[in-house]
């Protein structure tokens, strides 16, 4: 399955691409940076690119080096800060109208009641800046997970799951919401006993905190690491422009927070993973994804709650393919290919030639009370092309 940011966010759009360039809005700003995976030729001309953009990314003699591929220099075409912020989830007025017509069809008291029990999606703030690379401080492809995030950890705070509005998908199988014992109250009350309680999430390798304040935003008790100072920083200051608070910061390698929070025998409701493919710990560790992956996602699965929880595993390197991250994440966590029901094509979930309960995902796999979905995350021009540019594999286990 393909999965897209919703349209209605409205501080980002993909304007064009191809060259291997994309002409990108954040905010008010227009940005054009390198993007090896746009192999075709822009829709709008050369000189519409340039009278569009504030600035142009060059890359510089790193360019096409381990590690060094993405450095370069910035060429301001038209006057515009270096840094500046945008504001994910633009669209709760739509949303919430949508989630007052669900809520009517689940049959609570009063519409306005089951729309306020659960709010339309993650909102928060994203500083961007011109680093030294080509990166600005966020992924916006990586949306649909922060919206996935959110929902699980309304799940798991025994909040009515009555959907969310910000995962724009393709090639989906779609199931329609559900309501468990342990949901809200008609009245939009927590059921006794399960108010209080925050999952416990962990975010590796986070980077600025897209994912992060998703599940801040959703309640949960968010532990934050990376092994770059600078960004921690940048995060925090992410957060606190959210109006958010709470957040563990944690500079550290990954590999040996993970190893030593199994040792002391800490558990996890949600791990959210997404690593590069070449990096240094704090102390110079080295980490290679091709050499590292598997070890780091054996140790995940000694930290991550047998009972209940999730996993979000994020790809970049090229190379990797959904169904090799979904090998990678079945063989970690034990869940065997003879355990489970894949869908094939033709088939629809929650069929009955499939044999399994409706899923969220075109490619899902049912395991036991484990539910394994793998795709790409991808970016649309507003002239229809298609940029994927990552794989995520999600893991969730039930109640």
């Amino acid at each position: 399955m393909i999965e897209f940011p919703s349209k209605n966010w409205k501080d980002y759009e993909l304007l064009d691409s191809g060259n291997g360039e994309k002409l990108e809005r954040f905010g008010r700003y227009i940005l054009i940076r390198p993007e090896p995976k746009a192999l075709w030729t822009p829709s709008m001309s050369a000189g519409e690119w340039k009278r569009l953009a504030h600035v142009h990314f060059r890359p510089g003699a790193g360019f096409g080096k381990a590690g060094k591929e993405d450095s370069g220099t910035w060429d301001k075409l038209r006057e515009m800060e270096d840094q500046w912020y945008i504001r994910y989830g633009g669209w709760n007025a739509v949303a919430s109208e949508q989630a007052r017509a669900k809520a009517e069809q689940a049959g609570w008291q009063t519409a306005d009641a089951g729309a306020k029990a659960v709010q339309a999606g993650p909102s928060f703030s994203l500083r961007l800046g011109l680093t030294s690379f080509k990166h600005v401080g966020v992924f916006p492809e990586q949306a649909p997970n922060w919206e996935f995030i959110y929902q699980k950890v309304q799940a798991l705070r025994g909040v009515a799951g009555l959907g969310s509005e910000g995962r724009n998908t393709r090639g989906s199988i779609a199931g329609g919401p559900s309501r468990r014992d342990g949901g809200v109250s008609p009245k939009g009350e927590l059921p006794p006993g399960q108010g209080p309680a925050a999952p416990k999430v962990l975010n590796l390798f986070a980077y600025t905190g897209g994912a992060s304040l998703a599940a801040k935003a959703a309640g949960a008790d968010v532990t934050h690491l990376d092994s770059v100072r600078q960004v921690v920083s940048w995060a925090r200051g992410n957060m606190e422009r959210s109006g958010l608070d709470g957040i563990r910061w944690v500079v550290e390698d990954a590999m040996k927070f993970a190893s030593r929070e199994a040792k002391r025998g800490h558990l996890y409701d949600g791990i959210i993973l997404d690593p590069p493919a070449y990096g240094h710990g704090p102390d110079g560790e080295k980490w290679k994804l091709d050499e590292c992956l598997f070890g780091m996602l054996r140790e995940v699965s000694r930290i991550l709650n047998p009972g209940r929880g999730f996993m979000v595993l994020n790809l970049y390197s090229n190379g990797y393919s959904a169904a090799l991250g979904e090998t990678l994440v079945r063989e970690a966590f034990g869940i065997g290919a003879g355990s489970s029901k894949r869908i094939r094509t033709g088939e629809v979930a929650g069929s009955k030639e499939s044999g399994i309960p409706a899923a969220t995902s075109g490619r899902a796999a049912i395991a036991g009370q484990a539910t394994i979905e793998s795709g790409e995350l991808a970016l649309d021009d507003s002239f229809g092309k298609v940029l994927p540019l990552s794989i995520y594999v999600r893991l969730s286990r039930e109640l």
